[in-house]
């Protein structure tokens, strides 16, 4: 074979291998379109990280401190349209540490948020799916436990109901298979109770950030 033969074999074989990639790409991105009836079922990780400030007690005389937290999480989105989906955000109990302002940790709590969203997804970008939604917020707060100052106390703090709101992607490796990355911001407030009398509140309304991996049904 001469050279100007092997080099037109060669350019062709490129040519072919850069048509099938770019078809098969194009393949993927059309498959990766959600519709209505889609399930997609993602699990992974969500860090839970409570504002800066989370009040104060004792007639604002001492100021509060929330330890953040990382749990496995799941989320299951059910696309109503093409573009609408509904989804529910479910975790493995969140844990806490509590300081209190010159007295250390004084309690430990676990808290479970699920969260129900309307999400909207914008379905036309190919194997990146950015989406948005906002939902609603009910945690469960329970298990708390008074340590160091207030070891000899009963520490209580009630649910919480408040508004979420999230942006996020997923990005599809094949057509059934995704991974997901996205922020949330969740409203949660708690009123504290020491040995029944009410001291204050609890302010942990946290940005929760999640990475993980999905299937879609």
């Amino acid at each position: 074979m001469t050279q100007r033969n092997s080099r037109t074999l060669f350019c062709s074989a490129l040519a072919l291998s850069l048509a099938a990639t770019g078809w098969s790409g194009a393949s993927l991105a059309n498959n990766a379109s959600l519709e209505a009836g889609d399930i997609l079922v993602r699990g992974g990780l969500h860090h839970v990280n409570p504002r800066s400030s989370n009040g104060r007690i004792l007639d604002g005389a001492v100021e509060l401190d929330v330890g953040s937290n990382t749990r496995p999480s799941g989320t299951v989105t059910y696309m109503f349209t093409d573009s609408l989906g509904v989804e529910l955000l479910v975790a493995v109990p969140f844990r806490h540490s509590i300081r209190a302002e010159g007295l250390g940790q004084v309690a430990t709590t676990n808290h479970l948020p699920p969260t129900l969203s309307l999400q909207y997804h914008l379905n036309d970008l190919g194997n990146f799916r950015p989406y948005a939604g906002v939902g609603f917020n009910y945690t469960f707060v329970y298990n708390t436990k008074t340590r160091g100052a207030l070891s000899d106390n009963s520490l209580s703090l009630t649910n919480s109901a408040g508004l979420a709101v999230q942006v996020g992607m997923d990005y599809h490796l094949t057509r059934e298979w995704f991974v997901n990355a996205e922020v949330r911001y969740i409203d949660i407030e708690s009123r504290a109770r020491i040995n029944g009398e009410r001291v204050g509140n609890v302010k942990i309304n946290p940005v929760v950030a999640g990475l993980g991996v999905g299937y879609r049904f």
